[in-house]
């Protein structure tokens, strides 16, 4: 049951990032576009209805995965058994303007918007993880993601006005490296918030 509820919450979480960071890169001029009718709300409610569902799903499984291998390869953190959510809110708050800054700021050239995300992203894992783990996985998150979105790209399902490696652009892995974190920190809590409620049964009623 708690499994079932975990998963729940970060599939609705994941949903949310997902219709939120759209609406960041629709919103810059000339950057990402949807090869669909202008209309906004249709866009992303009506016809790229699938879009949410699949990374919610995508938010479930990294944000479950994280705290199976912690216990797996026995990694703890001490901050996190203090139970308190405002690292997770922290981390949520540095994603959030690593994507801002990926749709809002202007660079001199792309190289150096990609290689200032890079740092930021690797600044966002050294600050609210620094497991090796957590590294690797969200390597790999960053890895397998880009591949995913270069075939929707290639499939014609996406548009990328100036694309600039492989059909997208550069500074995409360093997004999805981020949110990997990111949901791993989410997961990691909600984990250790379902151990608490059942170690201490009583306490939650």
């Amino acid at each position: 049951m708690g499994l079932l509820l975990r998963g729940t919450v970060l599939f609705m979480i994941g949903n949310f990032f997902a219709v939120f960071m759209n609406l960041l890169q629709i919103n810059r001029q000339g950057d990402v576009s949807v090869k669909l009718p202008p209309e906004l709300l249709e866009n992303l409610f009506l016809k790229e209805w699938w879009v949410p569902p699949m990374c919610g799903a995508a938010a479930a499984m990294i944000g479950l995965l994280y705290p199976c291998l912690d216990k797996h390869l026995q990694i703890s953190d001490p901050d996190s058994r203090k139970g308190e959510w405002s690292k997770v809110m922290r981390c949520i708050a540095v994603f959030v303007g690593i994507n801002h800054a990926s749709a809002k700021l202007d660079f001199v050239n792309n190289m150096q918007l990609s290689m200032t995300l890079a740092a930021m992203s690797i600044g966002l894992w050294w600050l609210f993880d620094r497991s090796p783990c957590g590294f690797g996985l969200g390597v790999g998150i960053a890895v397998l993601a880009t591949l995913v979105t270069q075939l929707l790209v290639y499939n014609g399902v996406y548009n990328y006005s100036k694309a600039e490696f492989l059909f997208v652009r550069s500074w995409l892995p360093c997004i999805f490296f981020s949110g990997g974190v990111t949901m791993g920190n989410i997961g990691r809590q909600l984990a250790l918030v379902c151990s608490l409620i059942n170690a201490n049964p009583c306490k939650a009623n």
